[in-house]
């Protein structure tokens, strides 16, 4: 066999999982081909929507005055409350969100109705002109006034394990503090979106830039009260998400629809950046206040932790995101005596929403800190006391039960920190960096390893569950249709992937189409890292339907066992002899043989008692430590990241590219949330960082030339799809070795003006006006 005929048989033979595949859009999106909702071609008499905003944070709201709008020219209308056939309030899980504000207004910026024009520029002008007649009220702009106020939009949760204050009572050393972690704008390239097009006997098509078009669909119809069935939604795809689509995308699509609705004519909502930063929620900021008990070692023998969430004006998905703030203000450590208390307060800001980790990361960098300042207070290593804090492998000593009790069977952090450690010339580099500081008093350069131990899995148990179709058409192509949306991350090439396995054919030949709830009903949002093990699971079953169809009709043929039949490179063999995969599809269809299949897929084992916070919420922990350097300027508090390292758990990888892309991105998503991207609201309420030109995310220069990122190669311990593990949250959360290495350079400042053994108060983000602060901070 000639060379290059035996490379393209083995390229046709090989396994689509476990290859770094392109994303399934790669080429389109280059080209400029890839559609976006902005770029659907636009039905004749297309209308345009621009919302009207309250300039005030709290008022009394008595009435609008469009007169001027009205007077403009290519102006249509607006539409307010009173436009609203079914309920005036969202279909959230809290109800307690309007559609538009009625009597009162809850921030600046909230959306009070819209203005509907012939075009985008003359709707967003004339929104402008709209007048607003609003009381002013007093509103609560801060989250230990809204705390002392007990203003809350959820009631508050205490979970508790052993006895915190004996722990605290025993302990050798002790430790109180605080810290304030600000949110964090999600920034998506494309911006919030919907298009809106009447169909007959009031039926609606929705196109929307959403993670959870099921949602999207039943918050129309409950708008419009119609039913479910009257309403299709459909995505494509989306220019990120990152949460901030999960369920504030359903916002825009019921604006739209009202306004389609009053004027009998699609109609197009598309916010431009500084609406959207001004409408939208946000990553949840938190306040924390710890008492903390440990002995000579580090080990934690006490803990109290007080966590105020900053919800803003209504609880959206406050509730869960607080929760599992709660779930990993553990991360890697066993806690044996510890109380939580968690406050959902209700300020008159932004309604705060998902954002990637949902609470993950405002639970995991507390317990870092504290680790931190432990480490500092007894002048020990840092890994080396977070380590000693480690969940045990040895069930028999009691080490390894989380504090809502579930059992952690999976712990591979310690062979992960390990490797890490040695890969990174983490002992080496420490002792250069303290060689370093020690001969330089303005730079200051800092090092942390800090590991990550996340849940997998909606802590809400009825999420976790997923559908998919897989259609097998005569010329042997296939189709895939499941219930997750792409957003960049690459779920949809996943998902093609594991398909072309199952049916033993060329990735090629299979094509995942856009999001559709006609297609896949009650889908969950594409969230909490399990777009992949849900959907990918369910289109799994559902190729698997089909190839099981064939392989009964081909065993028919060859007279063998079904299990005899096998499926791999576009070819079915038999003890008989093999056929091309489509002559055996044409044979089926030709004998009536159903060539498609829905599969439906639920994760195991899971259970959760919301009462108590006690269960097992999560499928299994995806693992992952990096190691940061970093240097900061002790003049004028300007910091650098020099250098990462990242190994990430990813279980057996479905796409190695992918995955490691998604590292990459999560490290600097979570590095921007902890460095540069500040948002500063007034004492009006007016949220000042609102464009580019006042927040801002990472760029190329402020990724160090050294960024290497490494998978862990071990299979998922639990049965999940390819003995892979999720990927799209946890690596976020790594970032926090950037704040720890800024705070270990802090310390080494301290260290030199005689205060080795301060703990570094270091507001997040740190920014260099929170870094300066923090290095004039020196004990009295």
């Amino acid at each position: 066999m000639n060379a290059p005929h035996e490379a393209a048989l083995t390229a046709a033979t090989a396994q689509a999982v476990g290859q770094s595949a392109f994303h399934e859009s790669a080429v389109a999106q280059l080209k400029g081909e890839a559609q976006y909702v902005d770029d659907v071609p636009e039905v004749r008499g297309t209308l345009y929507a621009a919302p009207i905003l309250s300039q005030v944070a709290h008022g009394q709201l008595h009435g609008v005055d469009a007169s001027a709008a009205l007077a403009l020219p290519g102006v249509r209308g607006v539409v307010l409350a009173a436009d609203i056939p079914g309920d005036p309030i969202l279909a959230a899980f809290g109800h307690d969100e309007p559609i538009f504000a009625q009597d009162t207004v809850q921030h600046i910026g909230q959306v009070i109705g819209l203005v509907v024009a012939d075009s985008v520029m003359a709707a967003r002008r004339a929104a402008r002109k709209v007048k607003c007649d609003i009381t002013p009220l007093p509103a609560l702009l801060n989250v230990h006034d809204a705390h002392r106020a007990q203003s809350y939009v959820l009631p508050p949760v205490h979970v508790k394990r052993g006895d915190a204050a004996a722990g605290l009572a025993r302990a050798g050393h002790r430790l109180q503090g605080t810290l304030e972690v600000g949110g964090q704008e999600h920034f998506y390239l494309e911006g919030q979106i919907a298009y809106a097009l009447p169909m007959e006997q009031d039926q609606w098509w929705i196109y929307s830039s959403t993670q959870h078009p099921g949602e999207v669909q039943h918050w129309v119809a409950h708008a419009l009260d119609i039913g479910n069935h009257a309403v299709t939604v459909q995505c494509r795809r989306m220019g990120g998400g990152f949460g901030g689509k999960e369920t504030q995308s359903g916002h825009l699509a019921v604006w739209a629809t009202l306004a389609a609705r009053k004027f009998n004519a699609p109609v197009k909502l598309r916010l431009d950046r500084d609406d959207d930063f001004m409408v939208t929620g946000k990553r949840h900021p938190f306040a924390y206040h710890w008492d903390v008990g440990f002995d000579d070692t580090g080990r934690i023998t006490g803990l109290q932790l007080e966590m105020l969430a900053n919800c803003g004006f209504s609880a959206d998905l406050s509730g869960p995101v607080a929760d599992r703030a709660i779930f990993h203000a553990d991360n890697a450590y066993f806690l044996s005596d510890v109380s939580i208390s968690s406050y959902r307060c209700k300020l008159h800001t932004q309604s705060h929403t998902a954002f990637r980790g949902f609470g993950g990361p405002q639970g995991v960098i507390v317990i870092e800190t504290i680790l931190g300042d432990i480490a500092r207070t007894l002048g020990l290593d840092a890994l080396a006391v977070r380590r000693r804090n480690y969940y045990e492998a040895d069930p028999a000593a009691g080490r390894d039960v989380t504090h809502y009790q579930m059992r952690v069977e999976d712990n591979i952090l310690l062979p992960i920190t390990q490797k890490l450690e040695q890969s990174a010339n983490y002992p080496q580099r420490l002792k250069a960096i303290a060689d370093w500081n020690a001969r330089n008093d303005v730079i200051q350069r800092g090092i942390a390893i800090t590991p990550v131990k996340f849940g997998i899995s909606f802590t809400a148990t009825l999420f976790n569950q997923a559908g998919a179709l897989v259609h097998v058409y005569t010329d042997g192509t296939v189709q895939v249709n499941h219930g997750g949306t792409e957003m960049g991350q690459g779920l949809h090439t996943k998902v093609a992937q594991i398909v072309a396995d199952e049916l033993g054919v060329p990735l090629a030949q299979v094509k995942v189409t856009a999001s559709d709830t006609s297609k896949v009903p009650n889908a969950s949002a594409t969230a909490a890292s399990s777009g992949t093990d849900l959907n990918g699971r369910a289109a799994q079953y559902a190729a698997r339907s089909v190839r099981d169809n064939l392989a009964a009709f081909v065993a028919g043929l060859d007279h063998c066992g079904a299990g005899a039949v096998g499926f791999a490179g576009g070819v079915v063999r038999t003890p008989k002899g093999e056929r091309v995969f489509t002559d055996v599809v044409q044979a089926a269809y030709a004998n009536r043989i159903q060539l498609w299949s829905d599969g439906f897929y639920r994760t195991p084992k899971i259970h959760y008692d919301k009462t108590t916070l006690t269960g097992r919420p999560f499928y299994y922990f995806a693992y992952g430590a990096a190691c940061t350097e970093v240097a900061i300027d002790t003049l004028t508090g300007e910091s650098k990241v020099l250098a990462i390292d990242v190994l990430y758990d990813a279980g057996r990888s479905i796409n190695p590219a992918i995955d490691i892309g998604q590292v990459e991105g999560g490290f600097i998503q979570g590095m921007g949330w902890l460095t540069t991207e500040q948002l500063v609201w007034n004492d009006k309420g007016l949220l000042t960082t609102h464009a580019p030109s006042t927040y801002k995310i990472p760029a190329t220069g402020d990724v160090p030339a050294h960024f290497k990122v490494e998978l862990f190669e071990e299979p998922n311990h639990e049965d999940n799809v390819g003995g892979s593990k999720a990927v799209g949250e946890p690596p976020f959360m790594l970032a926090i070795s950037v704040y720890e290495a800024l705070r270990h350079a802090i310390g080494s400042h301290h260290a030199k003006q005689g205060h080795a053994h301060a703990p570094v108060q270091l507001e997040a983000p740190a920014t260099a006006e929170h870094v300066l602060n923090a290095l004039q901070a020196l004990p009295s």
